[in-house]
């Protein structure tokens, strides 16, 4: 049924840019047999609009990955900088929350770790909607930002760091042999600032795997069972992630999370003092309008990582052949 829809959505929005267009040539046409200047300026805006929807839907085809398709678990951790990365690492979770709201996916938060003052150490988000690992799974690595503290009483210019660590929920198709004499799982309070997404109870859950050294924990549900189930699919979809790692080494970059997050790692800088700027470092891609961008407005930069990957890609195909 997933599968169906995924194909539906594509069909039908190809159906819908056709129909457009064709609406949009017809009034070009008439406007300018009439001599309706202002009618062909407004079509012709919405041709703009078509052929930057066009851009986008071409490259969404290209997400023929194994997991493109899949929902996906967004990891943020706090780096060097103290409250101030705690307060970022927050930010960024909104921005990624608030990019989702608007694309239509839903989301669940699995874990979080409130920051001691502000905040968070770390949160685990699943987002869940066609394609969302396709479109998210660039943003893996360091973020930086570069604002005027809050926090400081002499309003001095601070520079955060905080990264976000993206890896897809598998399905049954794909299969994962995890042993159990592997990984330690441990059980602890749930914690966090209250609220819908957090119950103070023993029934949180952490499971390590022991020979890679991957850690996964989840608080979200009241069930430590429940907690426990979600745990195991979410360390499978971690093992399973960093396979495709081994197998990408050599055309990607991915593992930015598994270096230092601070300096020289850093796949985004947000500059908001002494200007407004936000500039991925991988592609080049900026913009001046950094408010927007916080709000969730990142599809510039995920388009932009996106064809970049997938241009290397190509790329390394003409060479074999």
């Amino acid at each position: 049924m997933r599968e169906r829809n995924r194909l539906d959505t594509a069909v039908n929005g190809y159906r819908k840019i056709e129909a457009e267009l064709a609406d949009t040539l017809e009034m070009i046409e008439l406007a300018e047999a009439e001599g309706e200047a202002e009618l062909v300026a407004e079509a012709e805006a919405k041709l703009a609009a078509l052929k930057a929807e066009v851009a986008k839907r071409e490259l969404e085809s290209l997400l023929s990955g194994d997991a493109d398709a899949n929902d996906c678990y967004l990891e943020i951790h706090a780096g060097a900088g103290g409250t101030e990365a705690q307060d970022w690492a927050l930010m960024l979770v909104r921005m990624y929350t608030r990019w989702a709201e608007d694309h239509g996916y839903k989301t669940d938060w699995l874990e979080e770790s409130p920051g001691e003052e502000a905040g968070l150490k770390s949160a685990t988000l699943k987002i869940m909607g066609t394609n969302a690992y396709g479109w998210l799974k660039t943003e893996s690595g360091v973020h930086r930002l570069v604002r005027i503290s809050p926090f400081d009483s002499q309003a001095r210019r601070q520079t955060s760091f905080a990264s976000a660590w993206v890896y897809p929920v598998i399905d049954d198709k794909i299969e994962i042999d995890i042993q159990e004499k592997d990984c330690r799982i441990d059980t602890f309070r749930a914690s966090g600032a209250g609220g819908q997404h957090v119950n103070k109870t023993d029934s949180a859950i952490r499971i390590t795997h022991i020979p890679t050294g991957i850690v996964v924990s989840c608080q979200q549900d009241r069930s430590q069972h429940r907690n426990r189930a979600i745990a195991w699919d979410m360390l499978r979809a971690r093992l399973y992630e960093a396979e495709l790692q081994k197998r990408e080494a050599a055309t990607d970059a991915l593992n930015a999370t598994k270096t230092d997050i601070g300096w020289g790692h850093q796949i985004r800088s947000y500059v908001l003092q002494p200007y407004q700027m936000v500039k991925d470092l991988r592609t080049g891609a900026e913009t001046g309008n950094s408010g927007a961008v916080l709000n969730g407005d990142i599809d510039m930069f995920l388009e932009a990582s996106l064809a970049s990957r997938l241009k290397g890609v190509e790329g390394n195909v003409s060479d074999l052949d």
